[in-house]
């Protein structure tokens, strides 16, 4: 940390989006581009009217270059949408990006109902004719996915339905999902920092959660508390619509349980995601001391919810973007090559979209263009050391991708949990790295509870999110449920998931977290918690191993989309995460970080 200060480059803040099309949302190539995708639709919707079900081994032929159609299809739409995601995420005001967004949309569902033809045609193969095609090797490296898609397809309704659902979801499910990003990019609040009044975005004002000023912190929470209270009633319509749909959805598939969506897209057995939360709930204590201590440290009679992110020290060092960069090229060349060169490759290219500014939506988020094999990392960096841990992490995500560049397409589809795992190894790099070059004690305690601070996020602020959103489900079979009776749920889930170690709670925390409204993917929130102590095991391995680890670890990330996460622990990790104790070995680490936060403050406070 201390070399914080010596950069050799100056990299832009600003993402190049030009290299994919010129112009921005009005590109006349990016329009060149969805009329191609749309025929190339229409082509893969004629190919499918005379797809039958495969009747012996002269149909792998068939089958294959089916596969090979509808890679092209995947890549030229996927890039598409990550573009514009882009467009509508640089800028919350880009009405034509909002208009791109809905055509995608639709073209999307007409894609979703494709792949759903093909998976009922493969669902309706007889058992012996399926095995002999799986061992054709054009097939057989598709294998895992072919199955998993054939056994998806026999719990779904039939065709007709499935597409109803489909199309109907453009309007509906999605429709409510885009309508809460623009509810969100209106929402503007006024605080006083430095003695100026200033108007700040949901983004901007959430930085503020890590102001040195207390009264700063404070007041930024208060007026996004107010603004997510004014428009309650539209939140939680909107939270609720998208519930109901889903709901609905799983009442017609015959399926009980709201979690039964979320494991199987994460490829994750119920016993496991019990054992993660069984072995958390039970080694709380620790991180209750911990949030105890640093109230005291910021002079608080609790641990209220906008004192979460204060800094602990006064001498909480402001990190330039290019110091941040530079370190965290650094650290990344420690574990190995590959890496470095990568992300050296990202911040040169521009890759990365930094600049703090108005009129971004909140977040940060990686994002693939599959056709360019490049990706796009969003945040909004303000020189934290926090920020600094964000880019490491949205890194690892995009090394993520660019380690499966050789892997087909089919292969490709890695689940949440493992990308959280990629992203969360890559912030532990850093992380890490930051504490033990730490020059002062003031720096070595900050960054020492940076790092704490994560383990807090996955172990209290995910698990809260969890509890909050099974919960709710479960009250929204039997009907709407009012933003009050929400606030109370949110509240009651944060302080069971905290231990009481909180004061102040933040009741209108799901009217303020996007990922209770991503339709795309439900229950946006333990995979977070698997992947960062997934990623621990992997870390301590790698600790053990050196540099010759990176090798082991590209085959690891190249293993996440053709496997269980039970297989991939099992091969990559030889452990049976189904047991508490693995999951018990990673909570431990994280508990070392916060016996020695407790041992360094002992004399503060």
């Amino acid at each position: 940390m201390g070399e914080m200060s010596l950069t050799t480059k100056t990299y832009a803040e600003i993402w190049d989006l030009d290299v994919f099309f010129k112009g921005g949302s009005s590109s006349p190539e990016l329009r060149e581009h969805l009329n191609a995708l749309n025929v190339k639709l229409d082509s893969f919707e004629q190919t499918l009217s005379t797809f039958d079900v495969p009747k012996n081994e002269s149909d792998v032929d068939k089958i294959a270059s089916i596969i090979e159609e509808m890679k092209q299809v995947a890549e030229n739409l996927s890039q598409a949408g990550a573009v514009v995601g882009c467009y509508l995420a640089q800028d919350t005001t880009d009405k034509q990006a909002n208009l791109l967004q809905g055509e995608i949309g639709s073209l999307g569902a007409r894609f979703s109902s494709s792949m759903l033809v093909v998976q009922q045609q493969l669902s309706r193969t007889e058992d012996s004719v399926w095995t002999s095609l799986m061992q054709d090797n054009r097939l057989k490296k598709f294998s895992f996915v072919l199955n998993e898609w054939r056994d998806e397809a026999k719990e779904l309704l039939s065709e007709k339905e499935e597409d109803m659902i489909t199309a109907l979801g453009v309007d509906g499910y999605h429709g409510w999902s885009q309508l809460y990003d623009l509810l969100v990019g209106d929402v503007k609040v006024r605080v006083t920092v430095d003695g100026v009044e200033k108007e700040f975005s949901v983004g901007q004002a959430s930085n503020l959660s890590s102001h040195s000023d207390g009264s700063v912190r404070k007041e930024s929470f208060e007026a996004l508390e107010q603004a997510w209270t004014d428009k309650e009633e539209f939140f939680a319509k909107t939270l609720n619509h998208m519930a109901g749909f889903r709901l609905a959805v799983y009442k017609k598939r015959g399926w009980d349980s709201v979690l039964k969506e979320p494991l199987d897209m994460n490829r994750m057995k119920q016993e496991t995601l019990d054992a993660m939360w069984g072995a958390i709930s039970a080694h709380k204590a620790p991180f209750v001391k911990y949030l105890k201590r640093k109230s005291e440290l910021v002079g608080a009679d609790a641990m209220h919810w906008y004192d979460l992110d204060a800094p602990v020290t006064e001498s909480t060092q402001k990190v330039s973007y290019q110091e941040g960069a530079e370190f965290i090229l650094k650290q990344f060349g420690k574990f190995g090559p590959e890496l470095e060169k990568f992300s050296r490759k990202a911040f040169e290219d521009e890759w990365i979209e930094a600049e703090d500014r108005p009129n971004k939506r909140p977040g940060g988020f990686c994002t693939g263009m599959p056709l360019s094999e490049q990706s796009r990392i969003f945040m909004t960096y303000s020189g934290t050391m926090s920020n600094v841990a964000t880019l490491a992490h949205e890194l690892g995500h995009a090394f993520h991708s660019y380690a499966l560049r050789p892997v087909h397409w089919m292969n490709r589809q890695y689940a949440m949990g493992v990308a959280e795992t990629a992203s969360t190894f890559a912030e532990m790099i850093v992380a890490d790295a930051a504490v033990k070059e730490a020059t002062t004690a003031d720096e070595k305690l900050a960054l020492l509870e940076d790092k704490i601070q994560r383990s807090v996020a996955f172990f209290m602020n995910i698990h809260a999110r969890f509890l909050f959103e099974t919960r709710f489900y479960e009250e929204r079979k039997n009907g709407i449920v009012s933003a009050s009776r929400l606030n109370i749920l949110m509240e009651e889930a944060q302080r069971e998931a905290f231990g009481d170690g909180l004061g102040d709670v933040h009741p209108h925390f799901w009217a303020s977290k996007l990922h209770f409204y991503i339709s795309r993917v439900p229950f946006y929130n333990f995979p977070y918690t698997f992947g960062y102590l997934f990623s621990l095991s992997i870390y301590a391995k790698a600790i053990k191993e050196g540099s010759s680890f990176e090798e082991k670890y590209i085959a690891l990330l190249q293993d996440t989309a053709i496997m269980s996460v039970e297989d991939l622990a099992m091969k990559h990790l030889d452990e049976d995460i189904t047991q508490h104790a693995f999951w018990e070995k990673g909570i431990a680490l994280c508990i070392k970080d916060v016996e020695e936060f407790l041992a360094l403050t002992s004399s503060k406070g």
